[in-house]
C-alpha cells in the first residue's frame, strides 16, 4: 500500500510502500495481550520478600515444658502464631518472567502496527532530525498534532533525542526497541523512512 511521508515541518515528502505482510493484516487482539502480558511480566523486578520462620531472629529454645502448663504446646517463638513470628507462605525473591514464542512476539508486533495502520494513527515522516533545542521541538509537534506519539528510527539522533526527552508522552526508539506494549501505549506512532526500513528486515 502506499502511504504519504511527512517532514517534520508538516511539509510532504512523497509516497512510500508499505508491506501488506507487515502493515495490512488483520490484528490479532488475542495476540497482543499476550506479547503484552509477556513484557510486563519480565518488567517485574521480583524482589519483594518477607521473613519466614527460619529468617526470622530470636531464639531457637522452646518456650515451656511440653506438658502440664495448661497451654498449648510451643516449640519456637518464632512461629508464624506469634508478634514477632516469621511470615507464612509470604512472597519470595523470584523471576516473574516467562517464555514466549519468537512466532507469537513477532505475529504481535506485526498486529499492533497493523492496528495503527487501521485506526489512521500511523505516520511516516522523512526523518526525526535536524532540532536540537526543546523548544523548537514542542512547537513543530503541536503543529503536528502529536500529543502522545512513539517515534521509531533506525538510528537514534542523539541531539534529537535530548530536544524530545522532557516532552511528556513522547518517546524515541530504535527499531531493535520497537515493541507491543509501547506502540499500544501512545496514540500516534510515527516511523522515519529508514526505521521502515529496519521493521521490515527484522519482521522478514
Amino acid at each position: 500500500m502506499e502511504y504519504e511521508v511527512k517532514t517534520l515541518d508538516n511539509g510532504s515528502a512523497g509516497t512510500v510502500a508499505l508491506p501488506e505482510e507487515i502493515f495490512g493484516i488483520v490484528p490479532r487482539q488475542d495476540i497482543m495481550a499476550r506479547v503484552v502480558h509477556w513484557q510486563l511480566a519480565k518488567r517485574r523486578a521480583g524482589t519483594h520478600a518477607t521473613k519466614g520462620m527460619g529468617a526470622v531472629s530470636g531464639t531457637t529454645k522452646k518456650p515451656y515444658r511440653q506438658k502440664g502448663t495448661g497451654s498449648a504446646r510451643q516449640g519456637s517463638l518464632r512461629a508464624p502464631q506469634f508478634r514477632t513470628g516469621g511470615v507464612v507462605h509470604g512472597p519470595v525473591v523470584r523471576d516473574h518472567g516467562y517464555d514466549l514464542p519468537k512466532k507469537v512476539r513477532r505475529l504481535g508486533l506485526i498486529s499492533a502496527l497493523s492496528q495503527k495502520v487501521a485506526e489512521g494513527k500511523l505516520v511516516i515522516i522523512e526523518a526525526a532530525s535536524g532540532v536540537a533545542k526543546t523548544r523548537e521541538a514542542s512547537a513543530q509537534l503541536k503543529a503536528l498534532g502529536w500529543t502522545s506519539a512513539l517515534i521509531v528510527d533506525k538510528d537514534v539522533d542523539a541531539s534529537f533525542l535530548r530536544a524530545i526527552s522532557n516532552l511528556p508522552k513522547i518517546d524515541l526508539l530504535p527499531t531493535v526497541g520497537a515493541n507491543v506494549y509501547d506502540i499500544l501505549k501512545h496514540e500516534t506512532l510515527v516511523i522515519t523512512r529508514s526505521g521502515l526500513e529496519g521493521l521490515k528486515e527484522r519482521l522478514a
